[in-house]
Formats: C-alpha cells, sequence, structure tokens
C-alpha cells in the first residue's frame, strides 16, 4: 500500500507559478510510474503528466510547455511546477502512483486545489 500526499495547491493570479509536491510512503525509485492528474469543475479527471522509473516524460498537450514534472527519489518527492498558469488551469490535482509488481495497482492521493484567476 502506497500512501500519496500532496501539498503546494492554492490560489494564484494567471500568469503566475506553483510547485506541487507528492510524498510517497516509500521509496518511488521502485514505483513504475508516477503522474499527475487533474479534475476541473465538472470536468472528468484528466492526465496531467507523469514520468516514469527510467525518467521518462509525458504531458497533455495543454499543459506542454508550461508544467514540467520531476522526482527526487532521495526525498520520495514528485514534483509539478506549474509556469504561466490559466484560469482553465483550476482544478484539483491529484497524485498518483502506478505499481506493477506480480499486479498491476494504482494509488492516489487525497487532492490539493489550485485557483487561477483571471
Amino acid at each position: 500500500q502506497v500512501q500519496l500526499v500532496e501539498s503546494g495547491g492554492g490560489l494564484v493570479q494567471a500568469g503566475g507559478s506553483l510547485r506541487l509536491s507528492c510524498a510517497a510512503s516509500e521509496t518511488i525509485s521502485s514505483i513504475n510510474v508516477m503522474g499527475w492528474y487533474r479534475q476541473g469543475p465538472g470536468k472528468q479527471r484528466e492526465l496531467v503528466a507523469h514520468i516514469t522509473i527510467s525518467d521518462s516524460t509525458n504531458y497533455s498537450d495543454s499543459v506542454k510547455g508550461r508544467f514540467t514534472i520531476s522526482r527526487d527519489n532521495a526525498k520520495n518527492t514528485v514534483y509539478l511546477q506549474m509556469n504561466s498558469l490559466k484560469p482553465e488551469d483550476t482544478a484539483v490535482y491529484y497524485c498518483c502512483a502506478v505499481v506493477i509488481r506480480t499486479a498491476r495497482r494504482t494509488y492516489w492521493g487525497q487532492g490539493t486545489q489550485v485557483t487561477v484567476s483571471s
């Protein structure tokens, strides 16, 4: 069982920046994929970015060039640096971890609210 705790959300003006953190309860160097998803008001949850165990990254088109995902294995933490924020980035952001061993398991954090004002 992997526990994930997000932090760093808040209220920011359009054009501003925030950095989200996701602290894991176990070493992330053994977690196959870690990622960030978001769910805006009245919208489905969508992938924002993910990073694999080999540090390969993938971003949704809507955040490419503005957001950066990274991992610090020593701190068991994954970050999402968000720059040039737009009102449409307003959402609850969730951290997730995918562990593939004998079975594939996905774990979720509780979410952190990001609100971007125009």
